[in-house]
């Protein structure tokens, strides 16, 4: 299901997201956290859609 993947994304981005801000740049880290921002909302949309 297309919510599942979303979800798997959600959890990776977050589960990086330590170790990213330790190694990357803040640039690289807003962009990264912007991407993670997409990834939550395109997950609540395709919820909210009825079955």
């Amino acid at each position: 299901m297309v919510v599942d993947g979303q979800e798997v994304l959600v959890r990776t981005s977050r589960d990086v997201f330590p170790t990213a801000e330790k190694a990357l740049s803040q640039l690289t880290n807003d962009l990264r956290t912007m991407r993670m921002q997409v990834y939550e909302k395109t997950t609540w949309m395709i919820r909210s859609l009825p079955e």
